[in-house]
């Protein structure tokens, strides 16, 4: 693999050929997509490496401080050597990345092979293609979260660390000195807590740059209007905190932030600039001078970075971890903006070429991004596909339960005991035989209310039980595709909940389990195909001729706090779990499976619409919101063809219109019904009798893969064209 190096003794730059590290227990190898140049501190590092031995001291008088105590310990000769030693060697440059896992260490939980992570460290998320970075370095990237963006976690956890040092509260005033890379990160930090902020940079460019990010006035530091703005504001008492963002020997910064500052106000360094503090201006106003060590609590600890001992959240809420994730979901919900800081992105081959271009000043960047192998300006460029894996298992022949059909069910949550469980228990040729759960007394009550005849927490033993016919999977979202898949193996009927898979991986790795075992018996929980009122109101609509529209408007509303749906990083999108429900009911009633998809969003994606298109030319646009009220409907469908229109209005009142005449159907508000009851009857039918399952395996693998399109569109902000192996 290839890395960027640089001897600080000759100051030369190279990328190297270097071999790829081992993936070591506590932590994961990851690929690299985007990694971003520090400006300021990597810059600094380049600029030090080329002076004389003389400037490198004068620039390091703390490593000149360890020299000397070295020629007292050990004498001239060996510190020389060891000195020499050190310097004529190649070291790494970067700190701030994001790329794709390729392998996961011993130890490691929550994280798997294909996920797309940001990593942290100097020592850790280098300029590399391939890195290993230990567990509390890294963190899952929101879904839709585009890799250059992610890339920005590390500067932006020291950005959030420095902003929470100064403990702003809402209204408060700041002033931000220094409008470079850091600097425009606490801008918008500061402006999303509701702080005013004022910034002082020499650079015109940088200071309308944080106006338009934010900033309620900007100028350089000798201009009266910084002055103005702050009295302006704070009424002539001065700032409550001043971020010092600034680098370089010049000692105007802590100057200027004396002078501006409130009477017992804060001074957060941020940077690394001079730190002369002038002491009477200092005492007499009793500033309060804090620093920010880097990326928050966890940094230079190496029992927290390398052995992976997170503190107590109890203790200590925002580590250098928890920092790195809570940035990179405030950029995911659009609550910071790192586009607009992008100043160059450069191919990783090019990366001596663009560190000269910025040390000679031909490159004036704010932040500038290295683009690896495979993130080339062409492949970004291609359209986007998701491949919808071919199902190509000999089938055996199905086996036809004895009457009655014996159910296993694993997990009984809300979802299992209020939509499914009341429905099988009361149904004839039925015998719940097994609930499986994790925990012992949630098995017990499952048991209890329904009447299973055991409960258990070993899954093994049942799927291991040739009495049990069908296995219902009703778990969190990122247990389905591996439970599914070894309930197949056992030869067992499988039901499991939506979705099917959280990636393209584990749906592949169902299909594998289905072309092993000949096992094709499979449904997953898209009811509302089934919905009496839907096929009753698509029966009258009719057959069409010519292409369709479709709309389906979801008011998903809010999640309550602490919902596990709220766990992207493991359980997926809320999408990514509920969204597979409406593309089948749309491809379902427009008679295929779609072929592209494009997706967008508002920031965060709390709203998002996707537009899947079908191969005669039909379309369907799915709106998921969750900003809607609680009193307007959860889920409205229209479909337009031929001069017809169909219209569901949440499985309560559905019609249908034509030229000559309109037929309504109504139903109360207490009989809603969105299909359960006869999709359960479908399944335990085809048990029963060895017939064909309810829906398709196909048109079950081309919905997942569709809705896992939505993630990738989200990413890309292009079409995604669903591509079907052969």
């Amino acid at each position: 693999m290839k890395q960027v190096v640089q001897n600080y003794k000759s100051g030369e730059l190279a990328v190297l050929d270097v071999p790829v590290p081992g993936c070591k227990p506590g932590g994961v190898l990851v690929r690299s997509l985007y990694s971003l140049i520090s400006t300021g501190t990597e810059l600094m590092k380049v600029s030090e490496a080329g002076m004389s031995m003389v400037g490198k001291a004068r620039s390091r008088p703390d490593q000149v401080a360890k020299v000397m105590q070295s020629v007292a310990t050990n004498g001239v000769p060996a510190t020389y050597r060891k000195v020499m030693g050190k310097l004529d060697s190649y070291t790494p440059l970067g700190y701030s990345l994001c790329g794709v896992v390729e392998q996961v260490g011993a130890g490691i939980d929550g994280v798997k092979a294909g996920d797309l992570v940001a990593c942290a460290g100097n020592e850790h998320a280098l300029h590399a293609e391939v890195n290993w970075v230990p567990k509390n370095l890294c963190a899952p990237v929101p879904d839709g979260l585009a890799p250059r963006h992610a890339a920005f976690g590390t500067v932006g956890s020291i950005a959030l660390q420095g902003v929470r040092r100064g403990e702003s509260q809402l209204g408060d005033v700041a002033l931000v000195i220094g409008l470079g890379l850091i600097g425009q990160l606490v801008v918008q930090l500061l402006t999303a807590s509701g702080v005013r902020v004022v910034g002082v940079d020499p650079a015109p460019d940088r200071c309308e740059l944080a106006e338009r990010l934010g900033a309620t006035a900007c100028g350089d530091p000798s201009s009266p209007a910084v002055e103005a703005a702050v009295a302006e504001l704070t009424e002539g008492h001065g700032v409550d905190q001043v971020y010092l963002a600034a680098g370089g020997g010049s000692n105007e910064p802590v100057e200027l932030a004396a002078r501006l500052c409130r009477d017992r106000g804060r001074v957060v360094d941020i940077g690394k600039c001079r730190l002369d503090l002038p002491w009477n201006a200092y005492y007499e106003k009793e500033l309060d001078v804090r620093f920010s060590r880097s990326y928050g609590p966890g940094r230079y600890d190496p029992e927290y970075e390398l052995e992976g001992r997170d503190y107590p959240i109890g203790y200590v809420r925002w580590t250098e971890r928890r920092n790195l994730a809570c940035f990179l979901d405030l950029v995911a919900r659009g609550r910071v903006d790192v586009e607009p800081l992008i100043s160059h992105i450069a191919d990783f081959d090019d990366a001596v070429t663009t560190y000269e271009r910025l040390k000679d000043g031909d490159l004036k960047a704010v932040a500038v991004l290295f683009r690896y192998p495979g993130q080339t300006g062409e492949a970004e460029t291609a359209a986007p596909s998701v491949t919808v894996p071919a199902v190509t298992a000999r089938r055996s022949p199905a086996r036809a339960a004895t009457a009655p059909v014996r159910v296993a069910f694993v997990g009984a949550g809300n979802y299992a005991t209020s939509m499914l469980l009341p429905h099988l228990a009361q149904r004839d040729g039925v015998t719940l035989s097994t609930v499986v759960t994790t925990t012992a007394l949630s098995a017990a009550n499952a048991k209890r209310k329904f009447g299973f005849a055991e409960a258990t927490t070993d899954l093994d033993a049942v799927l291991g039980d040739d009495s049990i016919d069908a296995v219902f999977v009703v778990t969190r979202h990122s247990s389905h595709a591996e439970l599914t898949r070894k309930a197949l193996l056992a030869g067992k009927a499988v039901f499991v909940e939506k979705p099917l898979a959280l990636t393209e991986d584990e749906l592949t790795g169902v299909l594998a389990a289905v072309e092993e075992s000949g096992n094709d018996r499979l449904q997953v929980g898209f009811n509302r195909r089934f919905a009496p009122l839907l096929r009753e109101a698509r029966q009258r609509f009719g057959t069409r001729s010519g292409p369709a529209n479709l709309r389906y408007l979801v008011n998903a509303g809010r999640l309550q706090h602490g919902s596990w749906y709220l766990r992207q990083g493991t359980e997926g999108s809320r999408f990514a779990g509920e969204g597979g429900h409406f593309i089948d009911t749309a491809s379902w009633l427009l008679g295929a499976d779609p072929d592209s998809v494009y997706a967008v969003a508002t920031p965060g994606h709390e709203d998002l619409h996707a537009v899947l298109r079908y191969p005669d030319g039909s379309t369907a646009t799915i709106s998921y919101v969750t900003t809607g009220p609680a009193g307007f409907p959860k889920e409205t469908l229209d479909l337009v063809a031929d001069g017809r229109a169909l219209r569901l209005d949440d499985f309560v009142r559905a019609s249908v219109h034509d030229s000559r005449k309109r037929w309504v159907s109504s139903r109360l508000p207490k009989a809603r019904d969105k299909g359960q009851n006869a999709e359960l009857a479908a399944f335990v039918k085809a048990v029963r009798t060895g017939g064909p399952m309810p829906v398709p395996l196909e048109s079950l693998v081309a919905t997942t893969a569709a809705t896992l399109a939505v993630r990738t569109g989200l990413a890309s902000g292009a079409p995604v064209t669903l591509t079907r192996a052969r």
